[in-house]
């Protein structure tokens, strides 16, 4: 055939391209179709997000076994696009839902993702209580040294001198030391990471995950908008160089030593990593035990029962 005759006939038929993935590689773990998300430009929940998520993917962890909760403020807003049985839930009160959550299924791996003045302030007392009884939860705290949804007040993890709405003049109170709070009131696993230190804190995360008891990860993140503006710390690519500037890794250090000061040294890693330590609901199957006066084996299964049968039971085990 002629090449005047193949033009005349058109270009021969071409096999179909296959359709190529175009699903954003973060698709299973995010609600898309709640993007774009509220945070501001250089806030640093989206960085700590992504890396529960790649946590998540490299823990290979059934996603229907995750429940995510969170409290109020910009950091309470993960729980919304999270593609997790997720719960938004009061101020301060995050800790015992997840304690709820964790109590009536012993299946799902229950984690808390909120922010300094959700867990700390208002809900402190449940924080110190959870992990005084080693209640099997990971709790995610992202300290932005503000309360950045409601307008830059000062918080708890506020540093001495920092400038907030309601401290115009630097502020005067001490802050909480994280990680000492949570190592003095009994948590497994105390570490602390920046929003710069992805791979680090992806890691922190995982080890957090997969170790039963109460596990506390702080993640240092910029509030570009209210904290960063106020305190004239440049942009926010200029407050992650200072992360990298700034940052101390020193694994095993004793918590109480970890303070963080305005413009100082941020000491960063994984603080402590205790084995064997009972968690709540251990305790609770020791004590049921003794009560009874017969080891009759409730196991996991004895807390997915109705109350009904859990009562029979118990009743069984008392008559025998």
């Amino acid at each position: 055939m002629s090449d005047a005759r193949k033009n005349a006939q058109g270009p021969a038929t071409a096999e179909p391209e296959a359709t190529p993935d175009v699903r954003h590689p973060m698709e299973p773990f995010l609600r898309m179709d709640r993007f774009p998300h509220i945070w501001c430009p250089g806030c640093g929940i989206g960085t700590v997000v992504t890396c529960f998520a790649d946590a998540l993917k490299k823990g290979a962890f059934d996603l229907d076994r995750v429940a995510v909760v969170s409290g109020i403020g910009c950091s309470g807003r993960v729980a919304g696009y999270i593609k997790l049985d997720s719960f938004h839930t009061t101020h301060g009160r995050p800790i015992p839902f997840a304690t709820g959550l964790h109590l009536s299924n012993r299946r799902l791996k229950v984690v808390v993702i909120s922010g300094d003045g959700d867990l700390i302030a208002i809900g402190g007392n449940h924080f110190i209580h959870a992990a005084r009884r080693n209640v099997d939860l990971t709790v995610i705290c992202i300290n932005n040294f503000n309360y950045a949804m409601t307008g830059g007040q000062v918080g708890p993890g506020t540093p001495v001198l920092a400038i907030s709405t309601t401290t115009p003049f630097g502020n005067f109170e001490h802050p909480f030391n994280l990680p000492a709070l949570a190592a003095s009131s009994g948590a497994v696993y105390v570490a602390r990471w920046t929003s710069l230190h992805v791979r680090r804190l992806t890691n922190s995360i995982l080890e957090a995950l997969t170790k039963p008891g109460f596990t506390f990860v702080e993640v240092i993140a910029p509030c570009p908008t209210l904290y960063t503006r106020r305190n004239k710390l440049g942009t926010s690519l200029e407050v992650l160089e200072s992360y990298r500037d700034n940052s101390e890794i020193r694994h095993g250090a004793d918590p109480s030593t970890v303070d963080i000061s305005f413009g100082g040294k941020i000491v960063i890693g994984k603080f402590v990593d205790i084995e064997g330590k009972p968690t709540f609901l251990e305790s609770l199957d020791a004590a049921m035990h003794r009560a009874l006066g017969k080891d009759y084996g409730l196991g996991k299964d004895y807390y997915m029962r109705s109350a009904g049968q859990r009562a029979l039971v118990d009743r069984e085990a008392r008559h025998d």
